[in-house]
């Protein structure tokens, strides 16, 4: 099987199907192989910007050959999203679940800002691409999967920080800001979406605190009980996914289920 194509099962192309955009690692390759376990998805589509370098997604593929399919996908290119898409059409169903959840916190010379000073413009337009208009332009060119006559869930992994009303600490502009634009994203989705999939549910979810490698170098303050493993983090978020009503789209929702204010 190779990374950049699809496989194609007898069914596939009349079964309902959930994508996980940023499956490669962390809480994304959690949530694929969580869903694995979820007969409700006969078909998992799988993306990363390289798959073939992840050897959890190249074992699942193996061993899932028929059920799961591997896109190359890279969310702060466009025509990358595009293409992979494309390589969707007749090959998939319906989309019942879409999963945002690529993001970036730091990266090499790129850290969270303490204070303004330290406000960098380069690595300001990379956290926004990847984090707010990479899940919008996900959603652009995946829409048109999303089953119009049934119950579907477009879910973006945000972040409590990306709270104006609850940030009472400041700093981390870049990523703050980002995840505030992929709240309003949401709401904007939320409404248009609705005009044409009369049951699609458009939500921002707060994983919590992952232990996950973005997460790392600011975890030592944080209480054992409220740092999640990837799995604990999968499975939680999956139970609001499950549990979510007509009346949650546009919502912005912890893992717990509870309102995050905007």
């Amino acid at each position: 099987m190779t990374t950049d194509q699809p496989v194609k099962s007898p069914n596939a192309a009349t079964c309902s199907a959930a994508l996980v955009q940023g499956a490669g690692r962390g809480i994304g390759l959690a949530l694929l192989q969580r869903l694995l376990a979820d007969e409700s998805y006969p078909h998992l589509v799988a993306t990363c910007r390289a798959p073939q370098r992840s050897r959890a997604l190249q074992a699942i593929a193996q061993a899932h050959p028929r059920r799961v399919s591997l896109l190359t996908m890279d969310v702060s290119d466009e025509l990358s999203i595009a293409r992979a898409a494309d390589q969707l059409v007749g090959k998939v169903g319906t989309l019942s679940l879409l999963i945002n959840c690529a993001g970036v916190l730091h990266e090499g010379s790129m850290q969270p800002e303490r204070r303004l000073a330290e406000i960098d413009p380069a690595q300001m337009q990379h956290a926004f691409a990847v984090n707010a208009l990479g899940p919008l332009l996900v959603t652009k060119h995946f829409a048109q999967f999303l089953d119009r006559n049934a119950r579907s869930v477009v879910a973006s992994l945000s972040a409590r920080v990306g709270s104006i009303g609850d940030n009472r600490l400041g700093g981390w502009y870049a990523y703050r800001g980002s995840k505030a634009a992929l709240n309003m994203f949401t709401r904007n989705l939320a409404i248009e979406l609705r005009r044409t999939c009369a049951g699609v549910i458009c939500i921002a979810l707060h994983p919590g605190t992952v232990d996950t490698a973005l997460s790392q170098p600011f975890q030592a303050r944080v209480p054992e009980a409220q740092l999640f493993s990837t799995e604990r983090c999968a499975s939680q978020l999956l139970a609001v996914i499950e549990r979510l009503e007509s009346a949650d789209n546009g919502r912005f929702i912890a893992w717990d289920g509870s309102a995050i204010p905007w």
